[in-house]
């Protein structure tokens, strides 16, 4: 029988794995921990407002009210909008823009109490999202997330083709064997894990590239080349923008301050909210008065505008009122959006899990802590097979002029990958210009010939 760790194409593909793997575990397990915490976002965001709920409804007071009341406890800000309470005894939030463009989420008692305030900025899950997207320093700390995804791609493919059976039984492929020990055991855990997890995994990868910076840049041209955009959309595209929805003082300096309470005879705001009531929007629900700023796309036009906030896309919609009469002038709705749009909404309301609720919520956690036993399992062969002299690579094809498939397929996937393309390129010019007049180096790396 062959020897399959002899066949070239094997051999490459083995070293494209390790190099791939060795580069992204330390990502991987980043990206899993925050990713998965991230998932519980609304019941992270409803711990930290816990103190804020089940108050007492005696002498309630209306939504203008309350908007009033966190107006003058914030004075000189600027109401951007109004959350509408998921129950009677829970404070309304009142999201307001200071002078100095900061932000602040006012409570506001059901008795028109101020009650307290946060910083969204501050929020946990806000934290979470920056450090998941942009590892905290924004658009360079973006381009690193992207081009590790683009790299989980390859490790994930790679391992996949590593991994199939080649006539061999089901067990140490489907399931570990049992009764097996030391690298067998870590070798079955790794592969059996890799198989089970890689499906989910390239979901994730591929439902977060419509965020990052580079490839999102050439999917938004794209869009419009093609003709695909059909209002705005609901996502940020690249790492700064998706940095600044999580950062909200850089949002509020970014967008003109709405118009102030009080400034034009308008239907009251406590009549929009009764139809927001009957809208039966999933939480959380807003309304916005004129020209208030959005997260995503221009600023709130001439009227009041009833939305929510919830990350399961697909049940998004927006209902407008005219500002003086309260009557319906236009309403919106996921189906209203381009195809391409929608599948977008869907894979995004898949990555952060609120798709299918808590379904999707646990489906997102095992998904993160296979990704993590892959990780570690990857680093323990790693170590146990290492050379003290050496990074342990597999040694390189004897014969690669027998690769062409292997090349065509690297540049299949470069040219769907921006990033990948780019230290490809980079990765060309060390071996072929660096690496010849550094022979230890390349011994070490193993980048010398077999």
């Amino acid at each position: 029988m062959t020897d399959i760790n002899r066949i070239p194409l094997y051999r490459t593909i083995w070293r494209w794995h390790f190099y791939a793997g060795l580069f992204v575990i330390p990502f991987i397990v980043m990206l899993s921990v925050t990713g998965a915490a991230y998932l519980f976002k609304p019941q992270l965001d409803r711990w930290q407002e816990s103190a804020w709920r089940g108050l007492p409804t005696a002498k309630r007071v209306d939504a203008d009210a309350q908007v009033k009341a966190a107006l003058t406890a914030f004075p000189g800000a600027s109401f951007h909008y109004y959350r509408v309470p998921e129950a009677l005894g829970d404070a309304a939030i009142v999201h307001v823009g200071l002078p100095d463009g900061g932000m602040r989420d006012v409570a506001v008692a059901p008795q028109g109490q101020v009650i307290g305030s946060a910083n969204p900025d501050d929020r946990i899950s806000a934290w979470l999202a920056k450090i998941h997207g942009s590892l905290l320093i924004g658009k360079p700390g973006g381009i690193i997330v992207e081009l590790a995804a683009s790299w989980a791609i390859v490790m994930i493919l790679t391992g996949l083709y590593l991994w199939w059976p080649r006539g061999r039984g089901i067990g140490g492929v489907v399931w570990p064997r049992r009764g097996l020990g030391g690298r067998t055991a870590l070798r079955d855990l790794h592969a059996v894990t890799g198989f089970w997890v890689s499906g989910l995994a390239l979901v994730l990868l591929l439902t977060a590239l419509p965020w990052t910076d580079v490839w999102a840049q050439g999917f938004r041209a794209v869009r419009a080349e093609m003709g695909w955009v059909q209002g705005a959309q609901d996502w940020k595209s690249g790492a700064a923008d998706h940095y600044a929805a999580h950062d909200h003082s850089a949002m509020a300096k970014a967008m003109p301050g709405p118009v102030a309470v009080g400034d034009a005879p308008r239907v009251l705001l406590d009549r929009i909210v009764l139809r927001a009531r009957n809208e039966n929007l999933p939480a959380p629900v807003i309304i916005q008065p004129p020209g208030a700023p959005n997260m995503f796309g221009p600023p709130n036009g001439d009227t009041w505008t009833l939305t929510t906030r919830t990350q399961n896309r697909p049940l998004v919609r927006k209902v407008s009122y005219d500002v003086v009469t309260g009557i319906e002038v236009s309403r919106s709705g996921f189906v209203d959006k381009h195809v391409i749009d929608r599948v977008v909404g869907i894979g995004i309301a898949w990555h952060e899990g609120a798709l299918f609720g808590i379904v999707s919520q646990l489906i997102g956690v095992l998904t993160a802590l296979m990704l993590m036993i892959l990780a570690v399992s990857g680093f323990l062969m790693w170590r146990r097979r290492k050379p003290d002299d050496a990074l342990g690579a597999p040694p390189l094809p004897r014969d690669p002029a027998k690769l062409k498939g292997v090349a065509a397929i690297i540049l299949a996937l470069a040219a769907l990958l921006p990033l990948l393309a780019a230290s490809l390129i980079l990765l060309w010019i060390v071996d072929r210009l660096i690496i010849p007049r550094l022979p230890r180096a390349a011994r070490w790396l193993g980048m010398a010939r077999a």
